[in-house]
């Protein structure tokens, strides 16, 4: 993405206007030296903290488009062949390599026992029973992210998947069981396709172990009760949130887009986007005449003159233009 804006912005806006510069966090730290009106970041928890320090120097607001640990309960009343093939498509869509990619679920025992071999079926359906040969799964951005995923996939036990090959950075479909709390892959962000499952036993439990952790971007929920789905939508707090389906809610432009708490702050995405890079500066404008009904506002204050002010505060709905 960095080397096609870094051909096409160019090409077609007005470079005495728009600038892009390329670089690293030496580049990126002395650019945030300098004073702006409006800093948007997406990327890490880490270097969103270092953006918004800088940008605390000038007082200059910011949107943070972070990330975390995105979670998705399948309640026990599900069909478990339609979770599947929504949960296999946003978690693996991209190679995982989405920042509201669902990043765990949560399920009672029961409910793996019926989801993994939908799963199986899901994953071969979509990408064959060789997914490495399959033209719709890519592969890892770099070798220091194949690194990192390669070492999660030492956590728990593999279920499905599991393969990798370092000289072609692929990394098959995976999901993970008998997954602790405690492991690598529950401390970070996955970024990449590897799903692991965790125990639950109940709706309750679910909602106490997402809101023991940070708040996410993104938060999903499958069920065939509206009322379950309802639960962890009041119960819980996220970015967005979508009821049985996966990261679709990003796509609709009448909707804003964001974190909260440690995924980020600010929204974007049509109207909001416009919102967002704009001063809604408030203006009042008025002629120099009928002074003497503007006067009782003036001192010295009186009861009478108070009594007009508040009639006419009621009659115009608390926007007294006296004021």
């Amino acid at each position: 993405m960095e080397q096609v804006l870094a051909e096409v912005l160019p090409r077609y806006l007005d470079q005495s206007c728009f600038a892009m510069v390329l670089g690293g966090p030496e580049e990126t730290g002395q650019l945030l030296e300098h004073r702006f009106d409006y800093i948007f970041f997406t990327g890490s928890p880490r270097v969103g903290r270092i953006v918004m320090t800088a940008a605390a120097k000038h007082l200059t607001p910011v949107t943070l488009e972070l990330g975390g640990k995105n979670p998705c309960y399948v309640d026990d009343n599900c069909d478990p062949e339609t979770v599947a093939n929504r949960v296999a498509f946003f978690r693996y869509f991209n190679t995982g390599q989405t920042c509201v990619a669902p990043d765990y679920v949560l399920c009672s025992p029961e409910m793996q026992e019926r989801l993994l071999p939908a799963l199986q079926s899901t994953i071969a359906r979509f990408f064959g029973e060789d997914p490495r040969s399959s033209p719709n799964l890519g592969r890892i951005i770099n070798d220091k992210h194949f690194q990192r995923l390669q070492g999660l996939l030492g956590c728990g036990r593999v279920a499905i998947g599991g393969q990798s090959d370092q000289s072609d950075r692929y990394i098959a479909p995976t999901v993970l069981v008998d997954v602790q709390e405690t492991e690598p892959v529950m401390q970070e962000e996955i970024f990449g396709p590897i799903l692991p499952i965790v125990n639950v036993r109940s709706l309750d439990e679910a909602i106490d172990f997402i809101n023991r952790r940070e708040k996410p971007l993104a938060l999903y929920a499958f069920s065939k009760s509206s009322e379950v789905v309802k639960q962890v939508l009041a119960r819980t707090s996220s970015g967005g949130f979508c009821g049985n389906d996966g990261f679709m809610h990003v796509s609709l432009a009448s909707l804003p887009f964001g974190g909260v708490g440690a995924s980020g702050m600010g929204r974007y995405h049509g109207k909001f986007s416009f919102d967002t890079f704009s001063h809604h500066r408030g203006c009042l404008l008025r002629s120099q005449g009928m002074e003497k009904i503007y006067s009782i506002r003036y001192p010295p204050y009186t009861p009478r003159n108070l009594r007009m002010l508040l009639v006419a505060m009621e009659t115009r709905s608390c926007s007294c233009t006296l004021l």
